[in-house]
């Protein structure tokens, strides 16, 4: 039997089934032990110190036993704890992107994907480098400086070349003012060389969702192709470190597993990531299971509520503290707009989850032929930055630390450190800027100058703000843009 073991490199080691069975044992039956509660919220919540906060996070255990405890008083303490570290963090930024479905071919047999093999029905479709052009063009005339490529696991339609090729031609594009500053890829597990060659090629995140870490589970729900094998799978993010790539990205598609087991053993990768490497996930996404084509997700057992989907997310939060988390336009706009109280820092805005579904199509329309799954906020870019300003949100475009070097370790130290509002802050506002003078319609440029002047006033140094303003008119006044810190 294997044993835990967090600093392992083999995934049944490092993600224990005995281990997360033993939590949630535990865990049940210590859920109401109101002096260990206490001293796990307090442990939890930020501190600060001279330069900045610091948070000790949560282990997989304690967690858990969060999670367990049904206390209407206790989840309303782990709400404010989870608001206090993302406001301590990363202030009121949240970061935009927008994925980008390069090709459905896929040879895995996934149930809960509509892109599986055996889906005769759908259109199958890859895009040439003529089409991820047009693709790029209509997402930078939306205002986008981030993508998420996204491609079915195909070795001989979507091979590692392909997806490099499709990179090196998002990269290229450059359309009035508008350019793809980062490129995060969505792809299937693959082999340190590959991840290699992702990261030579100027990728920013490496993301890869697990699914779900019951191995018994992962094994129905991938019954053929390549992704059938759970180790290989599991032991992605290893391969990818180990390539070179220090910024991660991980989730569960929460609906497939207990949540509970899921909650566990995604704490547990994280802690994994940060025994072996120094440094745990750059981002943690929390998708549901959605419909989509022939995918009616009733037919999963483990579909979970709003209510508790919420709580899940703030515990991540209160575990994993200086991580950014991701919610994408599988949820509703209520669904979001609650979420980011307790944690999400990046959202996606206008998104289509077809390939080929931005270049042609208004805002209004969208193609539905090859959606993965069905997209619950529809609402275009410009309406959902003018939400997030109207609910004390700064809309981010910002790719900065990327581009200057400061991932894995060096973004974490960054995070920690205090520098938010002398760093991360005055670039959201730039970018915000490009996007209000090159993209708002009149309602959203309006409300969002009113923003920007209002942020500035919180930058602390007198030099960063004094600088920040003097870009921030430049690119009011003139086409120069891309000015960061």
């Amino acid at each position: 039997m294997a044993i835990y073991d967090p600093k392992s490199l083999k995934a049944e080691e490092f993600i224990n089934d005995e281990e997360i069975r033993d939590t949630l044992r535990w865990a049940e039956e210590h859920k109401n032990d109101q002096a260990l509660i206490r001293e796990i919220l307090e442990k939890a919540r930020p501190v600060r110190k001279e330069k900045g906060y610091t948070c000790k996070g949560l282990t997989h255990r304690e967690a858990s036993l969060l999670l367990a405890n049904d206390d209407p008083a206790v989840l309303e303490e782990i709400y404010r704890i989870a608001e206090e570290i993302k406001l301590a963090f990363y202030g009121n930024r949240i970061v935009i992107f927008a994925p980008l479905y390069l090709s459905n071919y896929c040879v895995n047999g996934c149930v809960y994907c509509p892109y599986h093999l055996k889906n005769k029905h759908i259109p199958r479709k890859k895009l040439t480098q003529e089409e991820v052009k047009a693709e790029v063009v209509a997402l930078q005339d939306m205002g986008h400086k981030r993508l998420a490529i996204e491609a079915g696991e195909d070795p001989k339609n979507n091979p590692i070349e392909y997806i490099l090729e499709c990179i090196k031609t998002i990269y290229s594009v450059h359309h009035k003012n508008g350019d793809i500053r980062r490129v995060n890829v969505n792809i299937a597990a693959t082999t340190v060389e590959n991840y290699r060659r992702l990261k030579e090629a100027g990728i920013g995140t490496y993301i890869l969702f697990q699914e779900t870490y019951h191995k018994e589970s992962y094994l129905k729900l991938h019954p053929t192709g390549p992704k059938h094998d759970y180790d290989y799978h599991t032991e992605a993010m290893d391969r990818a470190m180990e390539g070179g790539i220090d910024d991660v990205g991980l989730g569960v598609l929460f609906g497939l597993e207990l949540y509970k087991y899921e909650l566990a053993g995604l704490i547990m990768h994280a802690e994994h990531l940060e025994a072996v490497h120094g440094v745990g996930p750059h981002t943690i996404s929390v998708p549901r299971v959605k419909k989509a084509d022939d995918i009616d997700p009733t037919q999963f057992d483990n579909g979970i509520s709003d209510e508790i989907f919420a709580k899940i997310t703030a515990i991540i939060r209160l575990a994993v503290p200086y991580t950014g988390m991701i919610i994408s336009t599988r949820e509703t706009e209520a669904v979001r707009s609650k979420l980011l109280r307790l944690g999400i820092s990046q959202v996606s805005g206008g998104s289509r989850t077809s390939v080929g579904g931005y270049a042609g199509y208004s805002n209004d329309e969208r193609p539905h032929d090859t959606e993965q799954f069905d997209v619950s906020d529809q609402r275009s870019l410009d309406e959902v930055v003018r939400w997030l300003m109207e609910n004390g949100h700064i809309p981010s475009f910002c790719t900065a630390c990327y581009r200057e070097g400061r991932t894995g370790d060096r973004f974490m130290s960054l995070c920690k450190s205090g520098q938010i509002l002398n760093c991360c802050h005055p670039n959201a506002l730039m970018t915000l800027t490009e996007y209000l003078e090159d993209y708002a319609s009149p309602e959203t440029k309006a409300v969002g100058y009113r923003m920007v002047e209002e942020e500035l006033k919180k930058i602390p140094s007198d030099k960063v703000r004094r600088i920040a303003t003097e870009h921030i008119e430049d690119i009011k006044n003139s086409n120069r843009r891309d000015f960061r810190f």
